[in-house]
């Protein structure tokens, strides 16, 4: 990692700190586009097509249904895991409910608000590296309880075709309709525009690789009519810390998102020179413990460790830099949420790792990553709805809003605009 101190760096400076690797788009767009074009046109054809060249897998069968829970073969231990896990995503996300909203803004003029679920949804399973069970939780539990009536989950077949029983039992667990043994761009091709077997959604929602997230760009500014959640990147981290911290949980929590991979970005912030020494020696211990420390290696490398004076400039720099992840190891952790305005998901205090949200404490862990999180949200219950408006004027109501219409028609020109209004309060005044 490289060290810097803050208050030897210029705003321009900091300003390149806060720069995320480029993903190079435009190199890879032409790509991403001829299969989605091939997907378009040859349907299953392409999608098992692609599926062969690029997972090493063309199953019979593209979209399978969820077997029971009960016919999953595993573990107990582990079906107790993903049982809490959905326990505390469902609660948390449950309390998220929506309720209707209404407002008389003027005597006899009612505006109202509801939500609806989105009809068919996309969920995007990651898989490649490693198997990523969490990530059916966090999409498919709020796809759920809003009760989207389609739910499908696209995912990359293990070499014999098959799909890992730990995704297959949170399916399971999260009611998923349908199941596409696809990943990268020709899965969320297929989803957006619907193949003779996978179904068309409406919103397609998941992290992935550069190739899913340009696809995911460039669908929702297509013809296939689709939506997506969030432009998503390498996974990243910011971790503030005061004297009160522990280095060996700081290194724990920095390598858990290095292991991701070597795009992964990784910010150490802190007030102490010493737990910024003790924190880098413990992390080069901990480096050669882990299975993927060569790809964290090699995050790390792209990586920063930053020396603040005070805890103020600390929480400056993390708003600007605008983490997906961001840890506060300090005392009173707390006490500075109000001041955090740029951040995915925060986690407070030293017994708080980052990885409890990943998993199981009950937050979204699908998060605005490369400074989108200045003005995106990460996944939530509201994600699966769209909110419609209603309106109702009673026949006072017209009459105390008509007038101020018309005049606001008139003044931009439109003419039938007005007339709408025009000729009800006419029968109005002669009735």
């Amino acid at each position: 990692m490289k060290t810097y101190t803050l208050s030897e760096l210029s705003k321009a400076d900091i300003k390149k700190l806060c720069e995320r690797p480029a993903v190079q788009f435009d190199k890879i767009a032409p790509v991403v586009q001829e299969i989605i074009n091939a997907v378009k046109v040859k349907g299953d054809a392409a999608l098992r097509e692609y599926t062969l060249k690029f997972d090493g897998s063309a199953p019979d069968e593209m979209v399978v249904s969820v077997p029971s829970a009960d016919d999953i073969d595993l573990a107990d231990e582990k079906k107790k895991a993903f049982n809490t896990a959905f326990d505390n995503i469902y609660a948390f996300h449950r309390a998220q409910r929506p309720r209707k909203l209404v407002v008389e803004t003027m005597p006899g003029v009612i505006c109202s608000r509801e939500a609806r679920p989105i009809q068919s949804v996309g969920l995007y399973v990651p898989g490649g590296t490693a198997v990523l069970p969490s990530t059916v939780l966090m999409l498919g539990v709020p796809a759920m309880i809003a009760e989207c009536p389609v739910r499908v989950m696209a995912t990359p077949p293990r070499k014999d075709g098959s799909i890992a029983p730990e995704i297959l039992y949170c399916a399971a667990l999260t009611g998923i309709t349908h199941i596409v043994k696809a990943g990268g761009a020709q899965a969320v091709a297929a989803m957006a525009y619907g193949t003779e077997t996978v179904p068309k959604v409406n919103k397609i929602f998941g992290p992935g690789n550069q190739y899913v997230t340009c696809a995911k760009m460039l669908l929702q500014q297509s013809d296939a009519v689709v939506s997506i959640d969030m432009p998503a990147g390498p996974s990243e981290v910011l971790v503030i810390a005061d004297e009160s911290a522990d280095a060996e949980f700081l290194a724990a929590d920095l390598l858990s998102q290095a292991e991701h991979g070597a795009d992964s970005q990784v910010v150490f912030v802190t007030t102490s020179q010493t737990l910024l020494d003790d924190t880098l020696t413990e992390i080069d211990k901990q480096l050669e413990t882990l299975p993927r420390k060569e790809a964290a290696k090699k995050a790390l490398g792209n990586s920063s460790s930053i020396l603040v004076s005070s805890m103020a400039d600390a929480i400056r720099f993390s708003n600007e830099w605008a983490p997906e992840h961001l840890i506060i190891s300090a005392e009173n952790a707390a006490g500075y949420s109000s001041d955090i305005v740029n951040a995915g998901s925060v986690f407070l205090g030293k017994w708080t790792p980052e990885s409890a949200g990943d998993y199981a404490s009950g937050t979204n862990h699908t998060l605005p990553t490369s400074g989108y999180a200045a003005m995106y949200s990460g996944v939530s219950l509201d994600s699966f709805y769209k909110l419609i408006t209603f309106q109702e004027l009673t026949e006072d109501g017209l009459r105390n809003l008509g007038p101020t219409v018309e005049i606001m028609a008139d003044s931009e020109g439109l003419e039938a605009h007005k007339q709408a209004v025009t000729r009800r309060l006419n029968r109005l005044s002669n009735s």
